[in-house]
């Protein structure tokens, strides 16, 4: 496999009822669940919630790699996501991502580099590129 191609394997073992073990060699282990919505247990993460956190996530961890590129720090980072899931022709679908990210920094001179790696962030997520629905950004700038 070249630089240029990546694997990521996991592995889901069902447990009971519509329970199962999520795992991926070397990492804590997740129990999955349907959501409450279809019949699934409270309080259990889902495909749908592993589904929005992944967009979410990635988010993040593109707009840590865009902030290193421009050499600038912030002091905190938080991204709420909100995935619509809605009954289409062939059955149910995420139609929309919303992410909602609120990023600090230390002063007013970075708040343009900033708003600019969130930009680059939205841009470049591989997981949202990846998605089919549309993935929307709002974000926010303040100082500390």
């Amino acid at each position: 496999m070249s630089d240029e191609s990546h694997e990521y394997n996991v592995k889901v073992d069902w447990s009971h009822e519509k329970i199962g073990n999520f795992t991926v060699d070397g990492k804590p282990e997740v129990e999955v669940a349907s959501p409450p919505e279809f019949d699934g247990p409270e309080g259990i993460i889902s495909p749908e919630d592993l589904f929005v956190g992944a967009a979410t996530s990635c988010f993040m961890t593109t707009f840590i790699a865009f902030t290193g590129k421009m050499r600038f720090d912030f002091n905190s980072f938080s991204c709420e996501g909100r995935g619509t899931l809605e009954k289409v022709e062939k059955g149910f679908q995420f139609t929309k991502i919303h992410l909602r990210a609120n990023v600090t920094v230390e002063s007013e001179e970075l708040i343009p580099k900033a708003e600019r790696a969130l930009e680059l962030a939205g841009k470049y997520c591989l997981v949202s590129n990846s998605m089919k629905c549309p993935v929307e950004h709002e974000t926010h700038v303040t100082i500390r």
